[in-house]
């Protein structure tokens, strides 16, 4: 966007919680839980859990840094994530032969037999928005976007931010 829309809002707007996308996406997040809660006690699994299960149904057996990146997860979070995972019989992880500090994670045959109970979660949590398949569409395509571009914005601040203090 080229223009400076922001200048058109009085101060005093912007400061309103009702203008704060932040809280919107926040307060739909949680919403979002909640209902995966819910949906996924069904399958004795956690929304983060969930995520990681997702990753390797769809790429098979997959480093544990690639799988971090993937989901936007430090190793603080998901070595857990994993831990639990193994325990409850659905994901064993396994060093690489060539090189031992990396570790992947894989599918055990209960993790993969998962995989078929799991297919209904999609279409339940699409079907609970309301939205019909082409906004959800777009709605993931903006907020895909908007990642972009806040990814993008925090680079360049933390870039700002360290030029300014290597020049102080």
């Amino acid at each position: 966007m080229t223009e400076n829309w922001t200048a058109a809002v009085p101060d005093e707007e912007f400061l309103r919680l009702d203008r704060q996308i932040c809280f919107s996406l926040g307060a739909a997040s949680r919403a979002f839980g909640a209902l995966y809660r819910v949906i996924l006690k069904e399958l004795d699994l956690t929304y983060p859990q969930y995520l990681v299960m997702l990753v390797l149904w769809e790429r098979g057996p997959t480093p544990v840094k690639e799988l971090g990146r993937r989901l936007r997860l430090d190793s603080g979070t998901l070595s857990p994530l994993l831990k639990r995972l193994e325990a409850n019989g659905l994901v064993r992880r396994e060093r690489s032969a060539a090189d031992e500090r990396s570790v992947s994670a894989h599918l055990t045959g209960a993790g993969s037999a998962l995989r078929e109970r799991a297919a209904a979660v999609p279409r339940r949590i699409a079907s609970s928005t309301g939205f019909d398949l082409s906004e959800v569409a777009d709605l993931q395509a903006r907020l895909d976007r908007l990642t972009l571009a806040l990814d993008a914005a925090a680079l360049g601040a933390a870039a700002e931010e360290g030029g300014t203090a290597a020049g102080a």
